[in-house]
């Protein structure tokens, strides 16, 4: 692997990097809800079984954060990424239940260089997540600007 960070060009539609594996824990589970989504069933085993998502289960939000951090282990850490202007799909489509194992990958799904911003491009991704049974928990896409190969170099 290179030591280069990756940059715009790096990123052609098709190419998958891989996310995960991350085990999910009842303790990580309830501190998030603790501290952003303090409802019953992301607090208390009972209360997780008692209600339609049949244990103890991650917020949605919680899932978005553990996806958001597979994609930086993956491969945000490692690129000229400057951020992204939002999020244009986030679905939930299964509970994350504590001793859940997810992993999954995302796709480029399109590249474009900025008019208003030369030196930047876009890029387009689906992620997609899978607990350890094969059932896609997480779906989302979004779009990350990234740096072009050139304008770091002229630069350099």
């Amino acid at each position: 692997m290179s030591d280069q960070p990756l940059t715009f060009e790096d990123f052609p539609p098709g190419r998958r990097f891989a996310l995960g594996p991350k085990t999910v824990t009842s303790e990580e589970i309830i501190e998030f809800a603790r501290e952003f989504d303090p409802q019953p069933m992301h607090l208390d085993e009972q209360a997780g079984r008692a209600s339609i998502l049949g244990g103890l289960a991650a917020s949605g939000w919680h899932t978005s954060a553990m996806l958001m951090r597979m994609m930086v282990d993956s491969y945000l850490l490692r690129s000229l990424s400057e951020g992204a202007p939002g999020i244009d799909l986030m679905e939930w489509r299964k509970p994350v239940i504590a001793g859940d194992t997810l992993s999954g990958h995302s796709t480029v799904l399109e590249t474009r260089p900025m008019r208003s911003r030369p030196g930047i491009g876009i890029i387009r991704l689906r992620h997609e997540l899978e607990n350890q049974r094969g059932e896609l928990v997480c779906v989302s896409e979004n779009a990350i600007m990234f740096r072009m190969r050139q304008s770091v170099e002229a630069s350099a």
